[in-house]
């Protein structure tokens, strides 16, 4: 919460990173993009000029995760640096807790202007939601409770408007009108740009769909919508060419989960969307900031969408005091072309909970028709009290679920099957089995010891935020 954010008195990072200016930050994510979904990552398809473009001249991820398998506790990861469980967002539709600090409020202190535009996912969009992102430190926001479609209603800072167009390119219009105006104030802008595509069901807009008569139907419009987001990104790139920003704009793309099944491609690696194989994790991502980024790179060092956190309040010259326990490390070093690995191990855990469905044109339609008839409503009631804690307290037991621990290339799996209970282990040298094929966990003992011993002594530290222990 604000109340725990100090602005730094001195930036705590490199000199040789630190601008004259602090940089201009715009976040932008997909829903449903799986790893392999790009040209650029060898899709034989998909039509991604702009990304391509952005991946040849910048810094690109080829192990890139989200920090779950799928997209609310994913964008949850983003915000506060923490794994979701955290802040008890099991799943889809979870609210996020007001008790966090996210990353908007963070850089506030720092005099960024902050903006959120598109799928928000992480509570009600409605105007006394203690979850909305206006509640968490964004200052203007047009925004959807789930993923959005084509002609899709959204919520304006808590009022319900009508939208005309592709999806993908509303958002960054909205995005680049508030630049546009923001910057006038000579303020450091923070814009995040959530995507409602290539989520089901797809709706491509006809110039894109277009683009691929050979493929069947929805393969037509699960292709398109992607080529509807590129064009959505070449279109924010070419106008902080315009405006004159683009140079020390940090641009940060990704997508919230691994590859949907049938339709998406994971590149051949085990799993799909909500599984916690490397399939359902390992996403596209793509880091510009010509100012420091000055030749294109490619790395295979493992980062994750929790390390966005640590690495912006890094950049930004911002200290959090007190803060809460951090999942995610900041990759200012890796930026810098200074290390060879990444020094924490990541975790993962996906618990035995039920997702919380969303409708968001259904939610938004009936916003939209009560404000009309001069009423408001009350956000739903699956997001009304995010701040509650669990009580009785959660457990292992209770929690139970699928977990992962990467350390290193090696990857160790805690599985709880959901009708017996029983517990089982699965231990994959990443680097010689990227595809999870070979399990290790009886060859290599001593291994499989110490990775259970350090996985589950996170999962108790996760616990504990989960029972309120953080704040």
């Amino acid at each position: 919460m604000i109340s725990r954010i100090v602005l730094a008195l001195s930036i705590l990072i490199s000199a040789s990173i630190v601008a004259a200016e602090k940089p201009h930050i715009i976040l932008v994510m997909a829903d449903d993009q799986g790893w392999g979904d790009m040209a650029f990552m060898g899709h034989p398809d998909v039509v991604t000029p702009n990304f391509d473009k952005a991946a040849a001249e910048g810094l690109r991820f080829d192990k890139f995760y989200a920090a779950a398998p799928v997209c609310s506790p994913t964008r949850a990861s983003v915000m506060t640096g923490r794994t979701p469980n955290r802040m008890s967002v099991y799943k889809w539709g979870h609210p996020m807790r007001p008790q966090e600090t996210t990353i908007a409020e963070a850089l506030k202190t720092a005099g960024y202007s902050t903006s959120h535009f598109g799928k928000w996912h992480l509570g009600s969009v409605r105007k006394t939601s203690p979850a909305n992102p206006g509640a968490n430190g964004f200052d203007h926001w047009i925004s959807a409770p789930n993923y959005y479609d084509n002609n899709s209603p959204l919520s304006d800072n808590g009022t319900a408007i009508v939208t005309d167009g592709e999806s993908s390119i509303v958002a960054v219009d909205f995005a680049i009108n508030w630049m546009k105006k923001e910057l006038k104030k000579d303020a450091p802008l923070f814009s995040v740009i959530w995507f409602g595509s290539p989520h089901a069901p797809y709706r491509a807009a006809a110039e894109d769909k277009a683009l691929y008569p050979n493929q069947p139907e929805d393969m037509q419009n699960f292709l398109g919508e992607i080529t509807g987001m590129d064009r959505a990104f070449g279109k924010l790139r070419g106008a902080l060419g315009d405006m004159g920003i683009r140079e020390n704009t940090i641009l940060w793309y990704c997508s919230d989960n691994g590859a949907l099944p049938k339709v998406g491609s994971t590149g051949g690696h085990r799993g799909v969307k909500g599984k916690i194989y490397d399939g359902g994790l390992l996403v596209p991502a793509i880091l510009e900031w010509p100012a420091e980024i000055k030749k294109p790179v490619t790395t295979n060092i493992r980062a994750n969408t929790f390390d966005i956190y640590p690495t912006l309040l890094e950049i930004a010259g911002v200290t959090i005091e007190n803060q809460a326990p951090l999942d995610g490390e900041s990759l200012v070093p890796l930026i810098e072309g200074k290390v060879s690995k990444r020094s924490r191990a990541m975790g993962f855990w996906d618990a035995a909970k039920r997702g919380v469905s969303t409708p968001s044109d259904v939610w938004m339609t009936e916003l939209l028709e009560a404000q009309k008839a001069g009423k408001d409503l009350p956000p739903p009631e699956s997001s009304q009290h995010p701040e509650t804690l669990p009580n009785p307290p959660e457990s292992l037991d209770s929690l139970k679920g699928h977990a992962a621990w990467i350390s290193g290339d090696w990857k160790l799996h805690r599985i709880i099957d959901k009708k017996s209970n029983k517990l089982t282990w699965e231990l994959y040298d990443l680097k010689a089995d990227s595809f999870e094929e070979k399990d290790l966990v009886d060859s290599e003992f001593e291994r499989t010891k110490k990775m259970q011993a350090e996985l589950e002594t996170w999962m108790k530290s996760v616990t504990d935020s989960i029972n309120g222990e953080d704040y």
